[in-house]
């Protein structure tokens, strides 16, 4: 089975990006079989590719209706997502952590 078959929710629209040293960036998140991909809707288009196998560990934390996620890196970066709904930050931090598992796998084989 590919990962891809294993993403629950693919695409989150006003996510906001949050990066030490950078100012906040909302877009789109769209996640596929070996990258997490957000686009800014903004004219001058910001965009992050994070390879699967470049993430660490996530951490999900809960305030209401806002989920954030923290994603850290292999390469010492430290990134944050604040997702809107509960249910859609679950689907994606689930799917992260099994991408990471898969990248892992990977890795050892």
């Amino acid at each position: 089975m590919e990962f891809a078959e294993l993403i629950k929710t693919p695409r989150v629209d006003n996510v906001v990006l949050h990066r030490p040293f950078y100012p906040a960036v909302e877009g789109t998140l769209c996640l596929t079989g070996h990258h997490l991909i957000l686009s800014s809707r903004q004219d001058n288009t910001e965009e992050l590719w994070l390879l699967h196998s470049n993430i660490d560990a996530i951490d999900k934390r809960f305030v209401g209706p806002l989920g954030t996620i923290i994603i850290k890196c292999k390469d010492f970066r430290i990134i944050q997502l604040d997702i809107p709904g509960m249910e859609e930050c679950l689907n994606i931090a689930s799917s992260i952590e099994v991408s990471i598992l898969e990248a892992n796998c990977v890795e050892i084989k």
